[in-house]
């Protein structure tokens, strides 16, 4: 199989080519594209060192798969081509997340509406994602009404310009800023740009996204998303309230059982999810189970999961492994002649 990752020299595209070499996805060419700057670098995977190419090349070898990491209007002016040549492409950016012809997926909650036709396959925010997956068993089960959640987002979601700030604030020395404020020692209530609502394009992912994923326009959500100096992952404090009354031994069983979750939930041993456990892995880590007292039918949780895995490589890897199990992406196998 040939797979194209877009994007591959950033943050998420370095990530994605190490979870496809950790889950040994089949590859037989690899195609890595980034800016016109890179273009000649090389990069290693699987011990061989790869050349970067362009754009325009790598569409002219038809990958059957096309990984993009590269920001929305890359994926805007590139995606359709690579579409256009046969190519099923991930997108990791917000450019067709909310298209109404595409669809937006987290395999472990909505992976079945994917078809052959679809073409280009939007990547939810990684906020988003993490959120779904441990919300989609409770949803089932007592169907949600209103979602209240706030974040708790490390640094490495906006990239290496944000790490190498907060760092060199940590060390006292000065360079190139991705924030308008410090971020050491420091939290900020404000991710992407402020929306006419007040609100910024990050809640308001939080909220459009959670509708589309769940397959469920109903789900009231209301969302404040904050950066944190933090690396390792984000971090949510998840208020779920539900039409049905629940169980807390039943959520515990459901979550513990749910497919990309791992319940952390053990107070009285001081067991629950930090980025510093999530740090690197694939999984989804909930805790912090309590029934809200001021209403009822209503859950408090709180949910950490590594932002540059399941927030945005491995989500994406884990949609092409699913087309791959159900035939829509096909691996193509030289056939051998036998000798007369």
């Amino acid at each position: 199989m040939k797979v194209a990752v877009v994007g591959a020299t950033g943050l998420v595209g370095s990530k994605m080519l190490q979870v496809l070499e950790e889950r040994n996805f089949p590859i037989s060419k690899l195609l890595l594209v980034a800016s016109e700057r890179s273009v000649g670098k090389t990069i290693k995977f699987r011990g061989k060192r790869h050349k970067i190419i362009s754009m325009t090349d790598a569409i002219s070898k038809k990958p059957q798969v096309a990984i993009f990491s590269a920001g929305g209007s890359v994926s805007k002016e590139w995606a359709p081509h690579f579409a256009e040549v046969g190519t099923v492409v991930i997108d990791n950016s917000s450019a067709w997340r909310m298209d109404p012809d595409k669809k937006l997926v987290v395999p472990e909650v909505n992976a079945g509406v994917l078809t052959k036709k679809d073409k280009i396959i939007a990547n939810p925010n990684c906020s988003t994602i993490q959120m779904v997956v441990a919300l989609k068993p409770l949803h089932d089960k007592y169907k949600i009404k209103r979602i209240v959640v706030s974040t708790y987002q490390s640094v490495t979601g906006t990239g290496v310009k944000a790490v190498t700030q907060m760092m060199n604030e940590r060390k006292g020395k000065t360079g190139e800023r991705a924030y308008p404020y410090q971020i050491d020692l420091n939290v900020l209530p404000h991710i992407d740009s402020f929306t006419e609502n007040g609100y910024t394009k990050e809640e308001m992912k939080m909220v459009n996204e959670t509708k589309k994923i769940m397959g469920d326009d109903g789900i009231r959500v209301t969302a404040t998303t904050v950066r944190v100096p933090v690396i390792g992952g984000h971090s949510e404090a998840v208020n779920v309230e539900f039409e049905r009354d629940f169980d807390l031994a039943e959520v515990r069983h459901l979550l513990a059982s749910a497919p990309g979750v791992v319940l952390t939930d053990n107070p009285s041993e001081l067991e629950y999810p930090m980025p510093l456990f999530a740090h690197d892995k694939d999984d989804v880590f909930v805790g912090r189970l309590r029934r809200d007292e001021s209403q009822p039918n209503t859950l408090n949780m709180w949910i950490v999961s590594d932002n540059l895995r399941k927030g945005a490589a491995t989500n994406a890897i884990q949609i092409a492994e699913y087309l791959l199990e159900q035939g829509i992406l096909k691996l193509k196998v030289k056939k051998a002649v036998a000798a007369l």
